[in-house]
């Protein structure tokens, strides 16, 4: 017994001797790790003091520290930045609906200013900016260089006020200028309405009002159609959607799946991932979904494209998305300002990051620029037909009934017709509607 507990000891010993072993090195280079971040920190003091006290100008120590913090920010990745006390109080009321500017979500795309969407309805929006568009000089004056926090100040300005900004736009050959007035922006997170027998969900950000936006949007034109059996489908359209908050997209994603997982984020620790999952309940009672994007489709938008993609539960159709799958934490810190640091990467439920490449529509559809005048005068030519002959026979076989129901459906494909001229993605999207409709025998008539 006393040589088993011997034993017991001894190897207790040994265990302790081989662990010093090999713990000495391991904290002798944390120990010179540390070391270095001291040194490190030391010197931005001793550069800070030297700005203070030799720079040609007086500074102002906290905008000092306040562009130092940013800097460090701003050099992780685009989306990862210091907010000072009034961006966070301004962040916090966008998230609201309500907020002055000119109503476009930019990013920064290798210096240069990048338009992710113009907001619908917005003074941007009325000046025809695009998503896609680059943002070179405000009022005559250089963006080139400047973070995007500090080309966003110099975009915002009194409500009522003018701005001048420099766009280049892909196939365009010369730089041009775009007046905008500045206004408040007032973001309705959804609008809904009924073309032929679809309903059309326009969502066009992700605050706190989207989720409630769109089930009484969804149910208020249900309603007006006599009931979801006279609904033939949804078109959801996301495009220059540019995002927004995360729990609602999980809560519109939900909105139209029973089961299974909506979205995982994954930070740098495992132990951090988070997995969404939607809980029993379809709006729609199953009514097939048509889901648009397109270049300006970001962050929340795609989360709920990749979704319903991924489970089958709806077509996706367009072109590809923005391709931002990371998520933004904001930290609160000392004196009412923020931190949003990227603290991981968000995947869609088959496992896939969309991060720089987007969501991939199962239909790719561009839609097309503004024709001339000329061309669509050409197009809307009226044709001529048999009963324009004079002395046509009349079709003696229908019924009145029957000729006024082939007459309301000529004058849907006529609506239709005229809607492909507007928007083309949107007439095909409800067109898939139609034909999926056409195979459903318990289906409203088209």
């Amino acid at each position: 017994m006393k040589k088993f507990v011997m034993a017991g000891l001894a190897g207790t010993v040994a265990g302790l001797i081989a662990t010093t072993q090999i713990a000495g090195p391991l904290l002798a280079q944390e120990a010179e790790s540390k070391a270095g971040v001291y040194e490190q920190l030391d010197l931005f003091g001793d550069i800070f003091e030297r700005i203070r006290a030799q720079y040609v100008e007086e500074v102002e120590t906290d905008e000092l520290i306040e562009a130092a913090i940013d800097g460090m920010l701003t050099s992780l990745d685009p989306h990862s930045s210091y907010l000072s006390p009034d961006d966070a109080e301004q962040m916090r009321v966008q998230t609201r609906g309500e907020f002055g500017g000119l109503g476009i979500e930019v990013t920064q795309e290798e210096g240069f200013v990048k338009v992710v969407s113009p907001i619908d309805d917005t003074p941007a929006d009325a000046a025809g900016i695009e998503a896609g568009d680059f943002i070179t000089h405000v009022d005559g004056e250089s963006i080139l260089g400047l973070t995007l926090d500090k080309a966003v100040d110099l975009m915002r300005g009194p409500v009522g006020s003018e701005i001048v900004i420099t766009v280049v736009r892909e196939g365009e050959q010369e730089p041009f200028d775009v007046t905008i007035v500045r206004d408040t922006i007032k973001l309705t997170a959804v609008r809904a309405r009924t073309e032929g027998t679809s309903v059309v969900l326009r969502v066009t950000t992700f605050n706190d009002q989207t989720y409630p936006n769109l089930k009484d949007g969804l149910e208020e034109q249900i309603e007006e159609a006599g009931g979801i059996e006279n609904v033939n489908g949804i078109v959801l359209d996301l495009r220059n959607n540019p995002g927004g908050l995360l729990t609602q997209a999980i809560k519109v994603s939900d909105a139209f799946l029973d089961e299974g997982e909506i979205v995982s984020t994954r930070g740098r620790n495992p132990e951090d991932g988070e997995r969404f999952n939607a809980t029993a309940g379809d709006l729609t009672g199953g009514k097939p979904i048509v889901v648009l994007i397109n270049g300006g489709s970001a962050s929340a938008s795609e989360i709920v494209a990749g979704a319903l993609q991924d489970h089958h539960r709806a077509i996706v159709v367009g072109t590809k998305s923005f391709g931002k799958g990371s998520v933004q934490t904001v930290m609160p810190i000392r004196g009412d300002g923020a931190m949003r640091l990227t603290t991981s990467r968000y995947y869609t439920p088959s496992g896939r990051s969309i991060q720089a490449l987007g969501v991939s529509p199962d239909i790719i559809v561009e839609q097309p620029r503004n024709r001339p005048e000329e061309e669509e005068d050409d197009a809307n030519a009226r044709t001529r037909s048999e009963a324009d002959l004079r002395g046509s026979l009349n079709n003696d076989s229908l019924s009145e009934d029957e000729i006024r129901q082939i007459e309301e459906d000529r004058a849907k494909a006529e609506a239709t017709a005229e809607l492909r001229e507007e928007d083309y993605q949107m007439a095909y999207a409800i067109d898939i509607l139609k034909g999926l409709s056409a195979f459903n025998p318990t289906g409203p008539s088209q």
